[in-house]
Formats: structure tokens, C-alpha cells, sequence
């Protein structure tokens, strides 16, 4: 697969990091190799090789204003998109990769399809359920991730975007 773009979804705010739902942040970075994101209007940037890799500065729930803003632009049609993020109905530290389907509840992703009107993109989708937790989403991505996860979830970051056919260096989900 190639992309043009690869979206992170995430908070914006240093209160959010290291929580559940910025682990499109902490992947967005990852592939970034330390290099500075520049800022355009609603999100931030930087590039790897001819992938442009963007972090929403909209707040989860609005990420498709975002998305939107930087594939218009980037000039990026949405099937040259692919976006990461939490998925809380798959288990901690497995991911899916999964094109063309609906949000599965999860709001980010809704307000993406909403804004690009197509669900025809791409998705990492990263695990963040315990296998002993029948909750609700809202009940714990805000949370921050325990130490012992932060393994288990780089892993996931790592095969994911190696099955997507993103390189990533080795880093870590701080």
C-alpha cells in the first residue's frame, strides 16, 4: 500500500499525552524521526520521504476538520489516507487494518467520514482493551497508560504500520 498521508488522531494538550486515545499522536511521532512539525491552521506536519505524516490540533471528536483542511491542502484524495488510532474493541497491543468500513462507534473516526463524506480511507486501528474490562470507551481512553502497556502497545504501533507498509523507527509511546 502507499500513502500520501498518514493521520494520527489524538488530543491536543499536554494533559492528553500519554493517554489511550493519542496513540495516533504517539505513532504520528514515531514516524517522524524527531523531525519538527510545522503548523498549518488546524494541524501539524512534517514529512517522510514523499509521505506527509499530520497530527489533528482539533480536539478527537472534531479530528475530521482536520483531516479534511490537510487533504484539501495536500491535495491527498481520501483512499491515498491512512489514519491511526485507539480502538477500544480490540484487545491491548494487537491492531487491525481495515479499509473503505464505518467508524465502529468510535467518534474521531466519525467525524472524519463526516467531514471527507467517504469512509473510502484507511485505518490503523490499535487495541487498548484489557481482555478483563467491559466498559465503555469513554470510561478509560483519557486515562493514561500504565508502564507496563507502554511495550505491548509500541509493538503494535510497529506492526501495524509495518503491515501498512510504513516504516517506523524504534521509539517510544511516551
Amino acid at each position: 500500500m502507499r500513502w500520501k498521508m498518514v493521520i494520527g488522531l489524538g488530543n491536543p494538550g499536554k494533559e492528553y499525552a500519554a493517554t489511550y486515545h493519542n496513540l495516533g499522536y504517539a505513532a504520528a511521532d514515531m514516524l517522524a524521526r524527531g523531525e519538527k512539525f510545522l503548523r498549518h491552521g488546524n494541524f501539524e506536519y512534517c514529512r517522510l520521504g514523499k509521505v506527509l505524516i499530520v497530527k489533528p490540533l482539533t480536539f478527537m471528536n472534531e479530528s475530521g476538520l482536520a483531516v479534511s483542511a490537510a487533504a484539501s491542502f495536500f491535495k491527498v484524495k481520501p483512499e491515498e489516507i491512512l489514519v491511526i488510532h485507539d480502538d477500544s474493541d480490540i484487545i491491548l497491543g494487537n491492531y487491525k487494518l481495515a479499509c473503505g468500513r464505518g467508524a465502529a462507534g468510535h467518534n474521531g473516526v466519525k467525524s472524519v467520514i463526516s467531514e471527507l463524506g467517504t469512509d473510502q480511507f484507511c485505518r490503523l486501528r490499535l487495541g487498548i482493551r484489557k481482555e478483563s474490562l467491559r466498559v465503555k470507551a469513554g470510561g478509560f481512553v483519557l486515562n493514561k497508560i500504565r508502564k507496563e502497556e507502554r511495550a505491548p502497545l509500541e509493538n503494535a504501533i510497529k506492526n501495524g504500520l509495518a503491515e501498512a507498509e510504513v516504516t517506523a523507527p524504534t521509539s517510544s509511546v511516551d
